[in-house]
């Protein structure tokens, strides 16, 4: 079951939905806009090791927008700060985003109850794409919890992206033990 427009604008009243900035025309029927935040950031080294801190470096997207290369891999951030204290938000693609063969996420759609924070998009493209900061880039959506939650993931020891900020954040997998 996914909340519905009055439900998310009920639980925004609660406190327990938060998105900032809020603009009441960015929520659909059944999901809310998000649009992409002024900062990119790309790997430092071409290849990357899963056990290794792998830096990535900044940059602003400037006025003229920013041309995404396919081969090449972004990090982006959205623009809304997010909280979703009681329900499992999915950030999914827009459609018209889709369409330009743009590819928001590579695997990391799903947020947890309890995260706070900006997203990070794992962006790629299918040709080349220029892009600009504030455009749409995905949505939204919230699903309901069945059961209790024992800890929610801004509460979580060990919780690599909590509180993530208006920049992308780089892979924390060297952070897990294997």
């Amino acid at each position: 079951m996914i909340l519905s427009d009055k439900r998310i604008l009920e639980e925004i009243e609660k406190g327990s939905i938060k998105i900032t900035p809020y603009d009441r025309s960015c929520l659909g029927s059944n999901s809310y806009d998000v649009h992409l935040g002024k900062h990119l950031a790309t790997y430092a080294d071409k290849e990357l090791d899963a056990k290794k801190h792998n830096t990535i470096v900044h940059f602003d997207i400037p006025e003229e927008g920013f041309l995404l290369l396919p081969g090449d891999f972004y990090l982006g951030v959205t623009e809304e700060y997010t909280e979703t204290h009681e329900h499992v938000p999915f950030l999914e693609g827009k459609s018209s985003t889709g369409r330009l063969g743009i590819d928001i996420h590579a695997t990391a759609g799903k947020g947890d109850v309890g995260f706070c924070g900006n997203w990070t998009l794992e962006i790629s493209v299918k040709q080349p794409v220029r892009v600009y900061a504030g455009m749409p880039i995905g949505q939204l959506i919230y699903f309901p919890v069945d059961g209790e939650i024992e800890v929610k993931y801004n509460n979580k020891v060990g919780a690599k992206y909590s509180g993530q900020p208006k920049k992308p954040v780089e892979s924390m997998m060297w952070k897990n033990k294997f």
